[in-house]
């Protein structure tokens, strides 16, 4: 498999410059990829063959590096990660190429983004990817307090908080700034509202892992909206869902439902 990392390019959106890559068939349905929290485009979307996947089916494979994230500009400021500045982003993205509508699919944080980014420009989102991110997306994920304080701590050996100790040794694989993603967790909380999630009528297919303690019920979320399933991703954490070859032969199978309209 080729997971080599791709060019990427750049654009200018809200002040920052933000890094992206354009690949697959320049042709093809374009698909636009919004990563989770402290990851990248490459550790989300390339490392788990997520870009080969789709390449191969011949779509337009397209992915952000999410403000404070991978090579595109750090904010310090918790207002600048908001989910509804980071969903501006995406669109502009798509504006910056030149793309009027694309199917568009998140992980974890960046599904929260894609629902942000849905409920502002539905008539841009052709339909709806929802990776690691059930009913949290309205009932919220825990707290996540203690994350931003291992993310800030002297060393990981300071952490005891199981999940903030997940979070911090990922921030240091991945070399992230570590205090641009502690004041992004503080700032991209936002819910979404049952009743704005009932708006969204576009087709969406919701995957969440079956030992993803994250996330919340993929049915649940599903059952609030006209045109939306779940899926089930048998025996995955919240880490190791997203590149599972269950998940990526649903979304192709749902993509290629999408096209038949």
């Amino acid at each position: 498999m080729n997971l080599n990392t791709p060019a990427f390019s750049s654009f200018t959106h809200d002040g920052l410059k933000l890094a992206f890559f354009d690949e697959g068939d320049p042709a093809g349905v374009p698909v636009l990829l919004i990563h989770g929290f402290a990851s990248t485009a490459n550790v989300n979307w390339v490392h788990p063959g997520w870009l080969k996947t789709l390449g191969d089916a011949g779509y337009r494979v397209i992915a952000v590096d999410n403000r404070g994230h991978g090579a595109s500009d750090k904010p310090h400021d918790a207002e600048a990660y908001r989910p509804w500045v980071m969903a501006a982003d995406a669109i502009a993205l798509l504006d910056h190429l030149g793309i009027p509508e694309a199917n568009v699919m998140g992980y974890s944080m960046g599904a929260r983004i894609s629902v942000f980014a849905a409920l502002a420009n539905p008539h841009r989102v052709r339909s709806l990817v929802l990776g690691g991110l059930g009913i949290g997306m309205t009932d919220g994920v825990g707290d996540w307090d203690p994350i931003a304080d291992a993310l800030l701590a002297p060393s990981l050996e300071d952490v005891t908080h199981d999940r903030g100790r997940m979070f911090r040794a990922f921030a240091e694989q991945t070399k992230s700034d570590r205090v641009a993603l502690a004041l992004c967790i503080r700032g991209s909380r936002d819910l979404v509202a049952r009743a704005d999630m009932g708006k969204l009528d576009m087709p969406t297919l919701i995957g969440v892992g079956t030992k993803d303690d994250i996330a919340g019920s993929p049915q649940e979320l599903a059952g609030l909206m006209p045109d939306a399933e779940a899926l089930d991703i048998p025996g995955r954490d919240h880490m190791l869902a997203v590149g599972d070859k269950v998940f990526k032969q649903a979304v192709l199978a749902f993509y290629a439902k999408v096209a038949r309209g």
